[in-house]
């Protein structure tokens, strides 16, 4: 390494940051900016890759931990020990450390779930959005890491698209508001940043990264991966605004998209990436790509993987999600800058941008974890913040089969209450994909509260709770009978393609248990799910109120909360509700609007 004279500006953390930059720019072999530009998966690390290789960047795949249930100090110990390699190399350049932390730090066991992107869609809270942002901020950076890949900013167009989920809304306007996670995240920018400048106030927060730029969420039919068919106008109109926001709010860090624009791979795409988002929008921050994207941008997926290398550094990815084959990346990229047909400049443009955050962040100056904020993992402060986000989320569908004789709230003194439905107590489902695991898992996966342990934590000493996971025609035909019922259904965990869906019907015979108990009790029917599903004609003849909970994470009480009356409902949907799946696209712009429930409706 080398010594730390006082010639060496990038070491003084006094002087500009542009100026510390363009010194160690200046200090660099191509080799140490290849692996700059190198953002490697947690399995295939280890400390002599980082050392030997200038390893730029390290992330935690979904469902990739130093083990199972790893608790924060674990992580820490582990990131640490990655930092201290690549402090050991020449240079000394610190890595930053990238984890999907899209609904809290969800990642890690014991975490703070908060509701997905759809939920708090549905809240229309701003401030409530800065404030999980600053409550995950402090999770991430107690583990160690110091990059969010948050938030999603793009535009649901069509629900059958398998992470819309990760969404704020179908409406620009409405997605602009919510886009202060990344004040939350970063911290919040004085009046007199400039636009288009990364911004990062200090310890206690972490990189943010807007993705996926752009259109990923108007693709034809909703198909993850696929082609947005629209006129740049409509991009400019639809999908483009809430990247304008997250820039003015100094984003670090915009991530690619999967998916191409008139058939144009984002990954690959210039006049986007380089045109638009770096010179017109004056982007400063870096560009990442998304997990193995350029393997993707050839057929058969990972061929000619030296031209997609070319392609997409020359459109402007500065930074390679390579995740495993980092020697075949940093191989070709090498090659291809020494044949000339990737120039120094646009090296040299990648790894200062990849400096100037790596600086603005102060990994240079405090590249270890600070042990400090261990306790903020799960506390009791970021539970309320998230039981509170899940109370503004939730959307009240229905109540009471006639306006004069609303059903909630309910009575929690009720003498008999039934409990049933595939989602009613199982942790996993109540908090969906990108949880503990890449694609969600089912059970007691974390630290959480259930609908039902909310449900028997609220009632009075007298009532009587009986839970059945799927209703017995036995308690049905009780002579005891039940005050009325609960009936909790919705959609499995998944995450990406995974999660595409033509027909979006309530798996696990969802409408049929809600309607077997409804035609015996008086029903309440909880959906969980993170887009509108179908609603047949019998389901809401039948029951007496419906509530879309979407994805509301680990902290269940919230719903209780809202209904058994101690807070009303304020969630109105961030998402046209259809009445027939072949209706989408349907959107409250369309000239043609007949959906079942329009967007921001919601009863209280």
């Amino acid at each position: 390494m080398e010594s730390k004279e006082e010639s060496c500006v990038y070491r003084n953390p006094d002087a500009p940051v542009e100026a510390r930059v363009q010194d160690l720019l200046s200090r660099m072999s191509l080799a140490e900016k290849i692996g700059q530009m190198t953002q490697i998966e947690r399995v295939v690390t280890t400390r002599t890759v980082i050392t030997n290789s200038f390893i730029g960047s390290v992330l935690k795949g979904g469902g990739s931990w130093p083990f199972e249930d790893a608790r924060p100090s674990d992580w820490a110990d582990m990131i640490d020990g990655y930092q201290n390699a690549a402090l050991a190399s020449r240079l000394g350049i610190p890595i930053i450390y990238g984890i999907d932390a899209v609904h809290g730090n969800n990642n890690v066991y014991g975490a703070t779930i908060f509701p997905h992107n759809i939920g708090l869609g549905a809240t229309r809270d701003a401030d409530l959005i800065r404030r999980i942002g600053a409550a995950t901020a402090l999770e991430v950076r107690a583990m160690g890491a110091h990059w969010a890949f948050a938030p999603c900013v793009a535009a649901l167009r069509n629900p059958r698209w398998g992470r819309s989920y990760e969404c704020f809304s179908e409406d620009a306007n409405t997605i602009c508001e919510l886009t202060t996670l990344v004040s939350g995240l970063q911290g919040e920018p004085p009046k007199e940043h400039p636009n288009g400048y990364p911004f990062i106030a200090g310890r206690n927060n972490v990189v943010a990264c807007a993705k996926h730029f752009v259109g990923d969420g108007g693709t034809e039919n909703g198909t993850n991966e696929g082609t947005t068919i629209v006129s740049f106008e409509d991009l400019e109109r639809i999908h483009l605004p809430p990247y304008l926001n997250c820039l003015a709010q100094g984003v670090s860090t915009v991530m690619a998209s999967y998916s191409s624009w008139n058939g144009s791979k984002l990954h690959s795409d210039y006049f986007l990436l380089t045109e638009l988002l770096k010179q017109k929008l004056g982007f400063e921050g870096f560009i990442i790509s998304d997990w193995e994207a350029l393997d993707r941008l050839s057929e058969p997926f990972g061929s000619n993987y030296r031209n997609c290398v070319k392609i997409s550094i020359n459109a402007g990815i500065d930074m390679v999600m390579v995740p495993f084959k980092y020697e075949r990346f940093i191989h070709d990229l090498t090659d291809l800058v020494q044949s000339g047909e990737v120039s120094m400049a646009r090296i040299d443009d990648a790894v200062e941008r990849i400096l100037r955050v790596k600086s603005v962040a102060g990994l240079f100056e405090h590249p270890l974890t600070d042990r400090s904020l261990l306790g903020t993992v799960g506390c009791t402060e970021h539970r309320e913040l998230g039981r509170e986000a899940v109370r503004k989320s939730l959307v009240l569908l229905k109540n009471g089969k006639h306006v004069d004789k609303p059903f909630l709230p309910l009575d929690r003194n009720a003498k008999r209450i039934l409990v049933t439905g595939t989602h009613a107590d199982d942790l996993g489902y109540q908090c969906g994909g990108w949880t503990k695991a890449w694609f969600g898992l089912s059970g007691r996966i974390t630290i959480g509260t259930t609908l039902l342990d909310a449900i028997k934590a609220i009632v009075g000493d007298q009532t009587k709770v009986i839970y059945e996971k799927y209703p017995s025609e036995e308690s049905l035909a009780s002579s005891e009978g039940f005050s009325y019922a609960i009936v909790a259904v919705g959609e499995s965990p998944y995450a990406e393609t995974l999660g595409d869906n033509s027909e979006l019907i309530i798996p696990f015979n969802g409408s049929d248990i809600v309607t077997a108990v409804a035609e015996r009790v008086p029903t309440l029917m909880i959906l969980f799910s993170g887009r509108p599903m179908v609603l047949e004609p019998t389901v809401l003849e039948k029951t007496e109120a419906v509530v879309s909970a979407w994805l509301p994470g680990s902290e269940g009480q919230g719903m209780a909360d809202v209904i058994f009356g101690d807070y009303d409902f304020e969630g109105k949907l961030p998402v046209s509700w259809f009445k027939r799946v072949e209706q989408w696209p349907l959107n409250a712009d369309a000239d043609l609007y007949d959906p079942l429930f329009p967007l921001g409706f919601g009863l209280n």
